[in-house]
């Protein structure tokens, strides 16, 4: 496979290989649209099984950061990078410096945060040898996105229940959070303090013993959480949990989660609205993280952020109401109304959107 037929090559604009035979390491950094600003978006580590898989993630993962940050309001562009190695075993302070010299040769034009497989001691270590990196800031919470990416989701969770059961509060609603890593447990806890009754899965069964005891979630059989009979459920785990035999069974109303690419192909968001399922995009309501990155980055005042995030809910609103009214796919609705503020662009490339 060639980069330009790629299935999810976008006219990106930049993809960029390393190979480090000192560090090993092995990684792409993609840049798919700067119309709004330098792109801004994780630093994805994993054991992909193929570099055609890991095109395909990192392709995927950047074009969905233009629209977040174009629907959030932000000022910043779409890209991603992905490290083809396993988080538990494979970093090291040279891979670390190896990367960063890697994101550094882009002189700016994307700038890393964390994602799936990073953390912030890793953002850390690469700022050493980079200034494009973020997400490592001495904020509440130590510069972790995580709790805000969290509260974008419980945002829009609100907001679906509201526009599809007219609920006014969360209290003996059941939500299904597949995977308790950083953003589906506090996912987990925010639901879990607004009285929902949560139920929740993790291949690591320490996650699920620490949710259990903690916050007093029922554990399910991974395997079985998509498919609970719940109100609402959240993928929170890695991307590609809805395709076309998972939704056939699926029993929630709502689907409103944190993970990235959810849907595994385009005709996905068309068969949930087929069900009568209310898909939340997960570009749109999962980005209270990067609105934290462009926080901390800008140096912007943080008493801010919990309105900004809360805004996740209006523009959520917005594409439900939209694809009410055009009787289209939610996803479509989303994806078209990211283009249309990208398209109010001016020629030197400055954004037209209200940021904050």
């Amino acid at each position: 496979m060639t980069v330009f037929t790629a299935p999810s090559f976008d006219d990106h604009e930049k993809v960029v290989f390393a190979a480090d035979r000192a560090s090993g390491l092995r990684a792409i950094i993609a840049v798919h649209d700067t119309r709004l600003g330098a792109a801004v978006g994780g630093c994805r580590m994993f054991p992909y099984g193929s570099d055609d898989e890991a095109l395909d993630d990192v392709l995927r993962l950047s074009r969905g950061m233009t629209y977040k940050s174009a629907l959030a309001g932000l000022p910043l562009g779409g890209g991603k990078s992905v490290i083809i190695g396993d988080p538990a075993q494979d970093k090291t302070p040279a891979l670390w410096r190896a990367m960063a010299e890697f994101i550094e040769s882009l002189g700016g034009r994307y700038v890393a945060a964390e994602d799936s497989g990073t953390a912030v001691a890793d953002l850390r270590a690469m700022s050493q040898h980079t200034s494009f990196v973020s997400g490592f800031a001495a904020t509440e919470h130590g510069g972790d996105p995580s709790p805000s990416t969290a509260l974008g989701v419980y945002v829009a969770i609100r907001r679906a229940l509201a526009h599809r059961l007219g609920a006014s509060d969360l209290q003996g609603v059941r939500v299904a959070v597949q995977g308790l890593g950083h953003v589906g447990y506090a996912l987990a806890e925010l639901l879990v303090k607004a009285g929902a009754r949560v139920l929740a899965s993790d291949i690591n069964g320490a996650n699920i013993a620490r949710a259990e005891s903690e916050l007093g979630v029922t554990a399910v059989a991974a395997d079985d959480i998509l498919f609970a009979d719940v109100d609402v459920v959240a993928p929170c785990a890695l991307g590609g949990a809805l395709n076309v035999d998972s939704i056939a069974k699926l029993r929630a109303g709502i689907v409103a989660g944190a993970a990235n690419n959810q849907l595994r192909d385009r005709a996905d968001g068309a068969r949930l609205a087929d069900r009568g399922i209310l898909y939340c995009p997960d570009f749109l309501i999962n980005a209270g993280g990067i609105i934290d990155v462009h926080y901390q980055r800008s140096g912007l005042d943080r008493s801010a952020l919990p309105s900004h995030i809360e805004s996740i809910g209006d523009r959520l609103g917005e594409v439900l109401e939209r694809a009410d009214q055009c009787h289209q796919p939610t996803v479509d609705i989303a994806e078209t109304l990211a283009e249309e503020l990208l398209d109010c662009v001016n020629p030197r490339g400055e954004g037209l959107l209200n940021v904050a």
